[in-house]
């Protein structure tokens, strides 16, 4: 077995190697992965964590690669995690962001990893959270995250990143109404990306409206930057912007709440990930399983009564 203590030393002195090593142990090795992390953790918790999310065409990727040298000139070191649709034949990561980002990945204090959805909803991969507490402690000073662009499923990276960036472009014919419920409420920052197409402006008056209808007992107001990614036209505005939030983040109690919920939230998920590899898995044979289940299938059992059935006599 591998020398974790090792691994350990080699992502915290920022080793590019042992951080791609530590994150394969996290999307393939469970058993490793919760080593590791274990090892980890108390060398998390410095990053500046942003998330950069919109619908697919936006501009996202553009953007990031546009952004990430304003953050060098700052003498920030940046992770990157591109969540990128999951391959049908390797159920591995379609590098569409990692290629975009080329340029990049000659800078030694940037960090890119490209990682799967691998079916999972929210526009984040399912260890993504396990991802950022390794670029954490490899010493990045802020790691983005920049989600798969599903669209309104795209929330979850709220409960994730310290501050949200929502990318939509007038082109696209965004219907501001149709996903107001979703993507927009969680932008601390809103980008309205490819203005030199024209028609911005309907977008931004759409949006100011709708802001007048959310909750205005918030300290921090959102702010709508205009950027033309791909001309780095606005990126200097936006880089001010995220500097403002991160003040803002740093000294206000939005930065003591988000640890706690974020933390709260990771041991919920935990927990139940471990009880379902106990139960489902650790106490039930494949026989076993697939009775029940049979029995679902069939109406000779309803779940509610199989689940109370597995779970009674349970000892954890």
């Amino acid at each position: 077995m591998e020398d974790l203590s090792l691994l350990k030393d080699g992502v915290i002195k920022g080793e590019v190697r042992s951080i791609a090593r530590a994150i394969s142990f996290i999307e393939n090795n469970p058993t490793q992965a919760k080593a590791i992390l274990k090892l980890l953790y108390p060398f998390t918790g410095k990053a500046f964590i942003l998330g950069i999310t919109g619908p697919p065409g936006s501009g996202k990727s553009t953007l990031v690669d546009k952004l990430t040298p304003f953050l060098r000139q700052q003498n920030k070191r940046v992770g990157i995690i591109a969540i990128d649709p999951t391959s049908p034949y390797t159920g591995g990561a379609i590098l569409g962001d990692r290629i975009r980002m080329q340029e990049l990945t000659a800078d030694e204090g940037v960090y890119i990893r490209s990682m799967a959805t691998r079916g999972s909803l929210g526009g984040l991969s399912r260890a993504t959270d396990d991802a950022v507490a390794v670029l954490d402690a490899a010493g990045n000073d802020v790691i983005i995250i920049e989600t798969v662009g599903v669209g309104q499923a795209e929330v979850d990276i709220v409960n994730l990143a310290h501050g949200s960036i929502v990318i939509l472009s007038p082109e696209l014919g965004d219907d501001i109404q149709a996903i107001k419920a979703g993507i927009i409420e969680i932008a601390d920052i809103l980008v309205i990306n490819k203005i030199d197409k024209g028609g911005y402006e309907r977008m931004e008056g759409e949006l100011r409206l709708m802001w007048e209808q959310f909750d205005t007992d918030q300290r921090w107001k959102p702010k709508i930057v205009k950027t033309t990614a791909v001309k780095e036209q606005g990126i200097e505005e936006l880089m001010q912007q995220i500097e403002s939030y991160h003040q803002f983040f740093l000294h206000s109690e939005t930065s003591k709440k988000k640890r706690l919920e974020r933390s709260e939230r990771r041991l919920r998920e935990i927990i139940q990930q471990y009880t379902l590899e106990k139960v489902y898995y650790g106490n039930l044979n494949q026989q076993k399983r697939d009775e029940y289940i049979r029995k679902i299938a069939e109406r000779e059992m309803d779940p509610y009564t199989a689940a109370e059935e597995i779970l009674r006599g349970i000892r954890f």
